[in-house]
């Protein structure tokens, strides 16, 4: 696995956990299952099995840098890229692989989000694997996810309809379809033969460094069009330039929308971006009315269906509530109605 890279992207601040999640410390660094572990820690775990401890980098803002090296101590400080200001992900996509193909021009990269939940780490390794193996051909690999109900909330992959859906099976994209109505979600859960785009990449650092010098000349010569000074004391001072003259673009405009030589792997694992905490729910262990709750004294009576997350410590009596998310988190409290979930970014801006 020697040339095998993997890239954490761990650098938003996760605002729709809010109360937990915060600027000071987002969702990536929280043990939103309750589990002993951060999503961060999750995610840098299984990355283990694809990829060895010392080529696994994280890119993240400046401030979060010692959490990082608090929540993974066999991290080396200099495989912490810090972002000086949050532009997307097709910045610190580009300055990731840049850095690590002065390193090594033979470079694997796989690309992942910090907060999602993956259930089956070997599935993961497997699927992860045939994805090295297009990237090898200069393809450019996504994961797909097989969606399991029509979400509003994703992109969606287009392949051939011809394609037999096995595990794994990896085919070319026809096209990648932006966030869907609701009725447009549910054609392509008929058809099968679209995808969710889980945001997972997996290219040589040749491969992308070429695409975006094809799609993004800018970009790239940003970040790669010198690179004697990446690991050299001058690099900080460098990517700060870059950060603060590039555009803010997503990989997803800036490459996947523009290249032909994309790949897409139909994974063979359970998989969630935990983007809200509804999408938390069916994760977490629920007593016989339905509720998930953690909280070492917490009383519920005549609840059902509803999230309880309060500190150990706190002892609460809840009663009357159906279909609720009740969050507590230090001087933070949230009592919101499951079905207005959607509405929580609009409450915090009135915040």
């Amino acid at each position: 696995m020697k040339d095998n890279y993997s890239v954490i992207m761990a650098g938003g601040i996760g605002s729709r956990f809010w109360p937990m999640s915060v600027p000071e410390r987002p969702k990536q660094f929280l043990d939103v299952l309750g589990i002993g572990k951060s999503l961060i820690q999750m995610t840098y775990e299984r990355l283990l099995h694809v990829s060895p401890s010392e080529n696994i980098y994280i890119v993240t803002n400046k401030a979060y840098k010692d959490l990082v090296l608090e929540q993974l101590p066999d991290l080396k400080p200099e495989q912490v890229l810090m972002e000086p200001q949050r532009k997307n992900t097709a910045p610190c996509i580009a300055y990731a692989a840049a850095k690590i193909h002065a390193i090594n021009p033979n470079a694997k990269l796989i690309i992942s989000p910090a907060d999602h939940l993956i259930v089956n780490q070997q599935n993961f390794a497997e699927t992860i694997e045939k994805a090295l193996q297009a990237a090898e051909n200069d393809r450019i690999a996504t994961i797909g996810i097989q969606p399991t109900r029509p979400d509003t909330g994703y992109g969606y992959i287009e392949f051939d309809a011809a394609t037999e859906t096995v595990p794994n099976a990896c085919v070319p994209v026809a096209q990648f379809r932006e966030k869907p109505d609701l009725e447009t979600a549910k054609s392509f859960v008929e058809a099968g033969n679209f995808y969710w785009n889980s945001g997972i990449f997996i290219w040589k650092s040749g491969t992308v460094l070429d695409a975006l010098k094809s799609f993004q000349p800018e970009l790239h010569s940003l970040f790669a069009g010198d690179m004697s000074f990446y690991n050299t004391p001058k690099e900080q001072e460098k990517v700060d330039h870059c950060f603060d003259v590039c555009e803010d673009i997503s990989i997803d405009f800036a490459v996947m929308e523009h290249a032909q030589n994309i790949d897409v792997v139909l994974s063979n694992f359970d998989w969630s971006d935990l983007g809200t905490w509804g999408s938390l729910d069916t994760h977490l262990s629920h007593d016989d009315r339905g509720n998930a709750i953690i909280g070492d004294k917490v009383h519920a009576f005549h609840t059902s269906n509803s999230i309880i997350n309060l500190e150990d410590g706190t002892e609460a009596i809840i009663d009357g509530l159906d279909g609720y998310i009740v969050i507590q988190s230090e001087n933070r409290l949230m009592i919101l109605r499951k079905e207005n979930e959607q509405e929580l970014k609009q409450f915090m801006r009135e915040l």
